[in-house]
């Protein structure tokens, strides 16, 4: 199975090209800048992950994605290989887009907007209230009984 789920921003506006030929089809390009999930010396790390939609897809990245704005992505995971014009072989790696939405709300894209690309959310300011961040709530203490799941 080769199946991939990234959630990051873009790290510029997607590259929309259109192939030639009577039906012509949409081809975007853009890269995702990725937290790692833990850090090294106290410095966010991130991983850019470049992926390629087609058709539709790319459509809605040309008209709806820019620089910055924060997306969920699932696809696959393609491998590839060019000889370029030095005569060295190239070899590549994407993220052929399947499926990709929105993952914050306007408001809060606005907001994260004059903010560096990645960041920590503040502390809450009582350890006993949930703290909100990007729509989650994190769970109080002494809740770990009452939960379902653990």
């Amino acid at each position: 199975m080769n199946k991939v789920i990234l959630m990051g921003r873009l790290t510029r506006d997607p590259d929309v090209r259109y192939s030639a030929g009577e039906n012509s089809t949409a081809v975007a390009r853009y890269t995702l800048a990725v937290d790692r999930r833990f850090k090294r010396d106290g410095e966010q790390t991130a991983d850019f992950i470049n992926c390629v939609a087609f058709g539709r897809a790319a459509e809605f990245a040309e008209k709806y994605f820019h620089q910055g704005i924060k997306i969920a992505v699932t696809g696959r995971i393609q491998t590839g290989s060019y000889t370029n014009r030095d005569g060295n072989k190239v070899y590549t790696t994407d993220v052929v887009v399947e499926e990709q939405e929105f993952a914050e709300s306007k408001n809060a894209a606005a907001e994260n907007s004059s903010r560096p690309m990645s960041y920590s959310a503040p502390a809450p300011e009582k350890a006993s209230e949930p703290m909100i961040d990007d729509g989650f709530m994190n769970i109080p203490d002494g809740l770990d009984e009452e939960l379902p799941f653990q």
